[in-house]
C-alpha cells in the first residue's frame, strides 16, 4: 500500500533583490511581487522505500544549492538524498543566481539562497506528517501554449522566437494522488514551456504560468499541485519576452484547466459497471454502481543512474575567469553614463561571458558523467535529468516507457545546461552556442533515460 503526502513553504524572495537574468534588460532589482514563490513537496512511502520530490519556483538550481537543499531534507526527514529529487519550474522571473553580472542588490541573493533548505525541508516535512494510505492514477491531455523557439531569418540566423513548423511537445502529463476516500492529496503536472512570458520588461518577481496553473489546478480539483517542467530547452510560449503579468495569468489558466479537467476524469482504481435495478418513471430509469474490479497500482521503485556525455571545446577556467571579469567591469562603467542600447549591449556581453566561464568549469575534467533518476510511483514513471532537454527527448524516452504516463522532465537534480539533439549542432543557434555538451549527449540521454524507466517495470 502506498503512503502519500503532500506540503508546501512560501519561498517568495524579497523585493529589491536582484532581479534581471535578462541580456537585454537594464533594471537590476525586482520592484514588486506578482504571485508567491512556492516550494511544492511530496512524500510517498511504501512502508519501506521513501521518496520526496519538490517543486521551486526558481529558475535553476546550481549544484551547489541542488546539494545543500538536498543535504538538509534528508538530514530533517530521515529521506535517502539519493531517493529526493529537486525540480526547478525554470522561471526567468525569480532572483538570479550566486554567481551573476549584475552588482545591484546582490547583497540579498546570498540570504536568499541560504533560506531555502530550510523552506524545502519545512515543505517536505508537512507532506510527510500529512501522509495517508493513497492510490494513484494516471491521464493526459494537451495544450497549445507553447511552441518550439527556433526560427530563422532569411539568411538561416537562427533566433529564440515563434518557430510554427518546429518540433514542439504539447503533451499534459498528469498524476493524480487521491486518498482511499478519493480525495484528492496532490497533482502532479507535468509540461514543456520556458517560463518566458515576462520578459526583459517586467521588473516583477513572477513564477511566470507555471504559478497560475498550479493555482488554476488546486481552486478546481482540490490538493496541491506540482509543476514539473518537461523537456523545454526548445519550446517557448506563443506569447513571450512581455512585461505584461495578465498574459502569464492567461496562458496559465489555460494549462491549469485542462490539466485540472484531465485530473477530474482519473479514477485509480479500475471499476466495472454493474445494473442495480431499473426504476420505472416517466421513462424507465436504469441504476448503476462501478464496483472495484482490481487492485490500483502501488508499487513505488526508484532507480539512480550516470551517463556519460561529450563535451565541447571551451578556453581555461583562468581564461574564462578573465574574460567574464573584464565584461563585468565594462558592464559597471556603462551603467554609469552610457546610452540604454549600450547598456543592454554591455549587459549581453556579460551574460554570454558567464556562459562561457560556466562551461568551461563544467568541462575541465573533459567527458561529463550526468545523473539520471527514474521514479515509478504505481502507473506513472518520472524521469528527471539536470539539463534544459530538447523536446525530442522527453518524446522518444515517453515513447519508449511501458508506464501508463511518463512525466520527462528537465531543470532537475542540479543543472549542466542545454542538450540539443546532434542535427541541431549544424544549424547552431544560442542553444547550441552556450550548451558544454558535443553532439551525441542527447542521443546517449535517451537510451540512459529509456533504460532506467525499463528497469524500473523489471
Amino acid at each position: 500500500m502506498l503512503i502519500a503526502g503532500a506540503g508546501r513553504s512560501d519561498i517568495t524572495p524579497p523585493v529589491g533583490i536582484a532581479h534581471a537574468g535578462w541580456g537585454a534588460a537594464t533594471h537590476q532589482r525586482a520592484e514588486g511581487v506578482d504571485m508567491p514563490f512556492y516550494a511544492t513537496a511530496l512524500y510517498v512511502t511504501d512502508g519501506e522505500l521513501e521518496i520526496a520530490i519538490v517543486d521551486l519556483d526558481v529558475g535553476i538550481l546550481t549544484n551547489q544549492d541542488d546539494s545543500e537543499i538536498r543535504t538538509k531534507i534528508a538530514n530533517i526527514s530521515g529521506i535517502k538524498p539519493e531517493h529526493i529529487r529537486l525540480s526547478a519550474t525554470h522561471t526567468h522571473s525569480g532572483p538570479v543566481n550566486r554567481q551573476s553580472w549584475l552588482d545591484e542588490g546582490m547583497e540579498l541573493i546570498g540570504p536568499y539562497w541560504d533560506s531555502l533548505p530550510a523552506k524545502a525541508a519545512e515543505a517536505v516535512s508537512s507532506a510527510k506528517w500529512a501522509a495517508k494510505p493513497a492510490d494513484v492514477g494516471v491521464g493526459e491531455g494537451s495544450c497549445s501554449i507553447n511552441v518550439n523557439r527556433r526560427p530563422s531569418l532569411s539568411d538561416g540566423t537562427l533566433f529564440t522566437g515563434r518557430n510554427w513548423d518546429g518540433f514542439v511537445d504539447r503533451e499534459v502529463g498528469v498524476v493524480a494522488i487521491n486518498n482511499k476516500q478519493g480525495d484528492p492529496i496532490a497533482t502532479i503536472l507535468n509540461y514543456a514551456c520556458h517560463p518566458t512570458i515576462l520578459g526583459p520588461a517586467n521588473k516583477l518577481l513572477s513564477p511566470d504560468y507555471p504559478g497560475t496553473a498550479r493555482k488554476v489546478v488546486e481552486q478546481h480539483v482540490g490538493g496541491i499541485c506540482l509543476f514539473l517542467q518537461g523537456a523545454a530547452g526548445n519550446c517557448g510560449p506563443t506569447h513571450g519576452f512581455i512585461g505584461e503579468v495578465a498574459v502569464a495569468e492567461r496562458l496559465g489558466t489555460r494549462l491549469g484547466l485542462e490539466a485540472a479537467k484531465v485530473r477530474l476524469e482519473i479514477d485509480p482504481i479500475p471499476r466495472t459497471e454493474r445494473l442495480v435495478e431499473v426504476v420505472p418513471s416517466g421513462a424507465d430509469l436504469g441504476m448503476y454502481e462501478d464496483d472495484p474490479a482490481g487492485e490500483p497500482d502501488d508499487n513505488l521503485r526508484i532507480v539512480n543512474t550516470n551517463v556519460q556525455l561529450p563535451v565541447g571545446q571551451f578556453p581555461s577556467i583562468d581564461d574564462a575567469q578573465a574574460d567574464f571579469d573584464q565584461a563585468v567591469a565594462l558592464l559597471n562603467a556603462t551603467r554609469q553614463n552610457g546610452s540604454e542600447a549600450e547598456i543592454k549591449e554591455a549587459v549581453k556581453d556579460a551574460k554570454r561571458s558567464s556562459f562561457v566561464l560556466g562551461n568551461a568549469t563544467r568541462t575541465a575534467d573533459g567527458p561529463m558523467s550526468m545523473p539520471v533518476q527514474a521514479m515509478r510511483i504505481g502507473p506513472a514513471a518520472l524521469v528527471a535529468i539536470p539539463v534544459e532537454p530538447f523536446a525530442e527527448i522527453g518524446v522518444a524516452v515517453k515513447n519508449s516507457s511501458p508506464a501508463g504516463q511518463t512525466l520527462f522532465g528537465g531543470y532537475s537534480n542540479g543543472y549542466m545546461g542545454y542538450m540539443p539533439m546532434a542535427d541541431n549542432f549544424e544549424e547552431g543557434g544560442y542553444e547550441v552556442v552556450t550548451t558544454p555538451m558535443a553532439a551525441g549527449a542527447a542521443e546517449e540521454t535517451i537510451s540512459a533515460c529509456s533504460d532506467a524507466v525499463q528497469a524500473l517495470w523489471r
